[in-house]
């Protein structure tokens, strides 16, 4: 993705292409995964019993779930650090952090 500029210098937005902005304008995609997500979380629950308390219950569920998730946009964009990053919101620079602290850095 190249910055394109105006004449004058300031930097122009690049149009949100159709392809990258498909899985956010996609209302089934999303219910489909908060879905998968509720029935892992009630699994989660079921297992643990009334007896067990659970601590930092947020941590846990975004460290389990983060790094796949950093795994997946790796894979669907062969490994592109730039694009992986844009694709999740993400500055570069933090990707790259998150992706040392998952041990997904070769």
């Amino acid at each position: 993705m190249k910055r394109e500029t105006f004449k004058s210098g300031f930097y122009k937005e690049p149009a949100v292409s159709a392809s990258t902005d498909t899985a956010a304008a996609d209302p089934a995609s999303n219910r489909s995964l908060r879905q998968s997500v509720e029935q892992a979380m009630q699994r989660y629950f079921d297992d643990l019993g009334d007896d067990n308390l659970t601590h930092n219950l947020y941590e846990l569920v975004l460290s389990e779930v983060e790094a796949p998730l950093l795994e997946a946009v790796l894979k669907h964009t062969d490994g592109n650090q730039s694009e992986a990053a844009t694709m999740l919101g993400l500055n570069r620079g933090t990707l790259r952090k998150k992706m040392k602290q998952y041990g997904l850095l070769g």
